[in-house]
């Protein structure tokens, strides 16, 4: 078994999808560069991954994705331009990135995610790695993948993130099948996607944010396609449960699906209202717009 305390260096971003949920706005500026107030959700989740101490962006892309990796490189011209001005140049500090720090790699057709994750096995090597959801906005303090390091440096193996939802919820998302509870530690005894209600083995859903063993790129190598004519990720973790430790983290925060417009509206209205430079404004701005 690959020993619990190599640490987590890498982490993966699948964002290869077309996002056609937000066509038009979609067609030319890839979804995870859509913005939550001033910050393009791939921000929000890179952010969160240094916060864990992770070193390594591994971007999962498709035809049309560049300028996700063009929001991490140096803009010379802007740069130029707002430092001439005088302007803040401290705004732009969270997209700089080590040369070598941000690496991409192709996934050429839409086969899920299992198959995403996969396309990035030759970067992430032998080691236990992350994966992150840009979709799915985390917001705590600490971020979720840092408490999901902090588990992890305490039991080692595989660990998921994952929220409390009515039960009557539960089945629009993956659910786990929950053993021996400790604190925000759950043992996960099996994995099951969207059951029926009246079937959920539990009220835990998995929310977009994996500690994986490297052993995953080897199930997911030989795995058959699943749901919807994809290779799921979720099968693959499931014939790793019993091999090795498999443990569930549930989050203390909020999460905001972005993947939804109504999510997206929500997580951007809930940050705007917390911004000390406008959270009073939009607060009143959403006060008068109700009251018509």
């Amino acid at each position: 078994m690959t020993s619990p305390r190599k640490p987590i260096r890498k982490a993966v971003f699948p964002v290869a999808g077309l996002g056609t949920r937000f066509l038009p706005a979609t067609k030319a500026i890839p979804k995870e560069l859509l913005p939550i107030v001033d910050r393009p959700l791939i921000q929000y989740a890179v952010d969160e991954a240094r916060e864990a101490g992770i070193e390594q962006m591994i971007f999962v892309t498709g035809r049309g994705k560049t300028a996700i990796v063009e929001h991490f490189d140096v803009a010379y011209e802007l740069e130029a331009t707002m430092s001439e001005r005088g302007k803040d140049m401290a705004i732009l500090e969270p997209t700089r990135f080590t040369p070598g720090d941000i690496i991409t790699v192709r996934q050429q057709v839409p086969l899920g995610l299992g198959h995403a994750i996969w396309c990035a096995r030759a970067i992430v090597g032998d080691e236990p790695f992350a994966i992150i959801l840009p979709d799915e906005l985390m917001v705590g303090t600490p971020g979720c993948m840092a408490q999901m390091v902090e588990a992890y440096n305490e039991v080692g193996g595989n660990l998921i993130s994952v929220l409390e939802l009515p039960r009557e919820e539960v089945s629009s998302y993956g659910v786990i099948d929950p053993g021996e509870t400790r604190g925000a530690l759950t043992e996960v005894r099996g994995l099951v996607e969207k059951p029926p209600v009246e079937l959920a083995p539990s009220n835990k859903i998995v929310s977009g944010r994996y500690i994986l063993q490297p052993e995953v790129m080897r199930t997911l190598e030989n795995q058959e396609k699943g749901a919807g004519g994809e290779i799921q990720l979720t099968d693959a973790m499931a014939r790793m449960i019993g091999q090795q430790p498999f443990h569930a983290v549930t989050f203390n925060g909020r999460r905001f699906d972005c993947g939804s417009k109504t999510g997206f509206v929500e997580a951007t209205l809930a940050l705007a209202l917390e911004r000390p430079d406008m959270g009073a404004e939009v607060r009143a701005m959403a006060e008068r717009l109700l009251a018509r």
